[in-house]
C-alpha cells in the first residue's frame, strides 16, 4: 500500500489483494455501517469489482480507526473511462474533508480519463466542487435518490 503525501489522517491506495485480512475487515466494516445500517439500504456489498487488479480503494486511516474509503476503476466497455463508488465516511470522522482528500486523490490518479459517478443526489453541489456535472435523469438505487455526474479530462 502506498501513502499520499499530505499532512492529516494517513490517506493510502490499495487493491484489494495488497490489503491485509483486517484492513479489508474494516473496509466492509465502515462500508456496510454507513450503506446498510445508517442508509437502510440493504445490498451486496461484495461484489466482482472490489477485487479486480484495476480497482483502486482509497483509504483514510486514523491511527488503527478506518475513517473513510472510495473505490476508483475503469468503467465497463466504455473505453478510457474510470469510475468513483463506495464513498463512505464513518459518523464521527465526517466535516473534516476526508472524502474531499480521497476525491482529489483519486481525480489526480485518473490522470487525463473522464470519470463518472452515482452520486447520492443530496450531494450534487458537493460533487460539483470537484468539476462533476450531472449528465442525466435521477434514479433510484437502493430506495436511494441518485443522479449520474460526469467530470471530464483534464485538459
Amino acid at each position: 500500500m502506498s501513502a499520499i503525501e499530505q499532512p492529516g489522517p494517513d490517506i493510502r491506495r490499495s487493491t484489494l489483494s495488497a490489503l491485509g485480512p483486517l484492513e479489508v475487515h474494516a473496509l466492509y466494516k465502515l462500508r456496510v455501517d454507513v450503506f446498510v445500517h445508517e442508509q437502510d439500504c440493504p445490498y451486496a456489498e461484495i461484489d466482482e469489482v472490489d477485487p479486480l487488479p484495476s480497482t483502486i480503494h482509497y483509504l483514510a486511516w486514523d491511527g488503527d480507526e478506518l475513517a473513510a474509503t472510495l473505490r476508483l476503476f475503469p468503467y465497463g466497455a466504455h473505453g478510457g473511462v474510470m469510475h468513483i463508488g463506495r464513498v463512505a465516511t464513518a459518523a464521527e470522522f465526517r466535516g473534516r474533508g476526508l472524502a474531499g482528500a480521497l476525491l482529489e486523490a483519486a481525480i489526480a490518479d485518473s490522470g487525463v480519463a473522464p470519470i463518472e459517478i452515482g452520486a447520492q443526489s443530496y450531494l450534487e453541489h458537493w460533487y460539483g466542487r470537484y468539476g462533476f456535472v450531472r449528465c442525466g435523469d435521477e434514479y433510484l438505487d437502493e430506495r436511494i435518490p441518485h443522479i449520474p455526474m460526469r467530470r471530464e479530462a483534464a485538459a
